[in-house]
């Protein structure tokens, strides 16, 4: 595959003229990344393999498109199936879309002689990007999956790329320390984020997203372990950190009560059904009022229906025909629909909501402390 001419125009498109970061994208041959990928079939409701080599034209679309490329499924990994066959469940590792990537690097404003850890080594993209432009023994990388990090040392070697890998439970410990630390997974916040903080030296700089929430956090930290910063006024979702081959079960049987009981508490929704997983500020606003919260949203014809369900026990369901006002049945110790709505009455009555661009203090057992005027908010405590 003649991949220059490809680089080069991902990098253009990702990239300013006068980016540090267009000469690492348009050098680094992002196709040999993702030999096989996993694509969501829609009328199957799977993901089918694909192979690069046996369809050249595919794989240059793949590779060199501004989109994440999924190379990972429950526990089975694209390199280790063939052709055509399928897998069901959550996608786990991926080839982070290159301009989301470029914006990481840039929150986490490198400079030459830091120490960097790309945390969430997936197919080893930002690696990559961070070795060609601040030399591969500054730049560090790890993941839980043996596998991941071991495809990925491979294959940036021979691109003549020797960063340091390390296949580790993120979520428990993190070898060494280091002066920029970008995930490129979603952090909790609480124990999680603890640990990722135990690692940046003082000084240092974190750039990561918060579990359930579309929230880019950024922050310095400070002598007495704080971080000190903000939610940026941008917005990026990664998969989970997991501490295993698959993510946990989820709460599928709670899923199911919301979908056939009645519930003892039965209303007219003031709000039309929303898809919450794409209403990004809505969305995080709800992580950070009712953390641990889960909705599942579907529509048919007219018809949307969302249900939430909280680990607590806490379910609802909403049904309703595009814009009307639909039934909402609620069960459980809280009002998921209800928090919902305060929510969005918020964001009607004052045009936003204040969550993007608040002040964020992290104190060292990893708990979030975000603020904005008169607004306060926590994640993390237990």
């Amino acid at each position: 595959m003649d991949w220059q001419q490809h680089a080069e125009r991902l990098a253009d498109q990702v990239t300013d003229p006068d980016s540090r970061w267009l000469a690492p994208v348009a050098h680094t041959a992002r196709h040999e990344l993702v030999p096989r990928w996993w694509e969501y079939d829609d009328p199957a409701e799977m993901w089918v393999l694909r192979d690069g080599p046996s369809d050249p034209e595919a794989w240059a679309t793949a590779a060199y498109s501004d989109v994440s490329v999924v190379t990972r499924v429950g526990a089975q990994h694209a390199d280790h199936g063939k052709p055509g066959d399928y897998a069901g469940g959550m996608a786990t590792s991926s080839s982070t879309l290159p301009s989301l990537v470029v914006r990481m690097l840039r929150h986490g404003r490198l400079g030459d002689g830091l120490d960097v850890l790309d945390l969430g080594t997936g197919a080893g993209g930002l690696t990559a990007y961070a070795a060609r432009r601040l030399g591969d023994r500054h730049v560090t990388s790890i993941d839980v999956d043996p596998y991941l990090t071991e495809a990925a040392a491979e294959r940036l070697a021979r691109m003549g790329l020797h960063p340091t890998f390390h296949a580790v439970d993120a979520t428990a410990e993190i070898p060494g320390r280091y002066d920029r630390i970008i995930c490129t997974v979603a952090i909790r916040a609480g124990a999680g984020l603890r640990t990722v903080l135990g690692a940046l030296r003082e000084g240092g700089r974190l750039v990561t997203t918060l579990a359930g929430t579309s929230l880019i956090l950024t922050g310095w930290k400070r002598k007495n372990g704080e971080l000190v910063g903000r939610i940026e006024r941008d917005w990026a979702e990664f998969m989970l950190t997991r501490s295993g081959q698959d993510y946990p079960p989820g709460l599928a049987k709670l899923f199911k009560l919301a979908e056939q009981e009645a519930g003892e508490h039965v209303t007219t929704g003031r709000y039309p059904v929303l898809d919450v997983a794409n209403a990004w500020e809505v969305r995080s606003m709800l992580e950070v009022t009712t953390p641990g919260v889960q909705h599942q949203y579907a529509t048919r014809g007219k018809r949307r229906t969302l249900l939430l369900v909280h680990p607590d026990g806490s379910w609802a369901r909403a049904i309703g025909d595009w814009t009307d006002s639909p039934t909402v049945h609620q069960g459980g110790p809280r009002r998921l629909w209800d928090a919902l709505e305060r929510i969005r009455s918020r964001l009607n009555v004052e045009g936003g909501l204040p969550i993007y661009g608040a002040t964020a203090r992290v104190t060292p057992d990893g708990v979030v402390h975000l603020s904005r005027g008169q607004w306060h908010g926590t994640l993390g405590e237990e």
